[in-house]
């Protein structure tokens, strides 16, 4: 499991670059709406970090098929993404810390939930769910 959630550190890595970019360039620079942004640039990242965790990650297709593991990706991400937006939501108006600053502290508190519901719920091998739960004969 180290081993996947380094791997996993790296794919967020670049998945959390597109999508703080994408904030930098519109939030920062052009002055949209930062929340509309964040959602936005979440949503691009996501088929990112999904097409580049199957193929260095994670196995696709263990457990559901494709286009049923997209949608847990989806449905996993926007539990994040909710968590991203109060992050940032706290951090900007309620703390009143920059904006830039707030963006990573949201996006660190996300990364870990990612990981986990992605490792753990999405990914999993049948053979990871025989191994997790004792025979009941």
């Amino acid at each position: 499991m180290l081993v996947r959630a380094a791997k996993y550190f790296v794919v967020g890595g670049i998945s959390a670059c597109v999508d703080i970019g994408f904030f930098f360039v519109f939030a920062k620079l052009l002055g949209f709406n930062y929340l509309v942004v964040a959602t936005i640039g979440f949503l691009i990242a996501v088929p990112v970090n999904y097409f580049l965790s199957v193929r260095f990650v994670f196995r696709s297709g263990a457990r559901f098929r494709p286009y049923q593991e997209l949608g847990l990706v989806y449905l996993v991400s926007s539990i994040g993404l909710a968590l991203h937006l109060a992050v940032l939501y706290a951090a900007i108006d309620v703390l009143g810390l920059e904006l830039m600053l707030s963006k990573l502290i949201a996006t660190g508190s996300v990364f870990l939930w990612n990981f986990l519901a992605r490792n753990y719920f999405v990914f999993r091998a049948a053979a990871d769910d025989a191994a997790a739960s004792p025979d009941r004969r």
